[in-house]
């Protein structure tokens, strides 16, 4: 017989990698065509010139030369007004 009581299995101790998202290169570096610029979850910061989204929502270069980043004010379906950030190679 048993001297502990219902010892039962671990529970909660499964852990996933992190995804590696973020920043990779930042204003006034410089990028090559197909370089990744941002990884991101949703499109928090969007592609403006020189720049293409990815269906990750990964922003890319389009063409050699140096990233800018830019506040822009950007309206949503409701109409309300938010704050993006604007990714671009120039």
């Amino acid at each position: 017989m048993s001297h502990v009581k219902a010892g039962g299995a671990a529970k909660n101790i499964k852990d996933s990698v992190g995804q590696r998202l973020g920043v990779k290169v930042f204003g006034g570096q410089k990028v090559k065509t197909g370089q990744v610029i941002v990884r991101q979850v949703g499109m928090t910061k969007r592609a403006g010139k020189g720049a293409k989204i990815s269906r990750n929502y990964t922003v890319h270069a389009e063409k050699d030369g140096v990233v800018t980043y830019k506040a822009r004010k950007v309206r949503r379906f409701t109409g309300k007004t938010v704050r993006r950030v604007e990714v671009t190679v120039e």
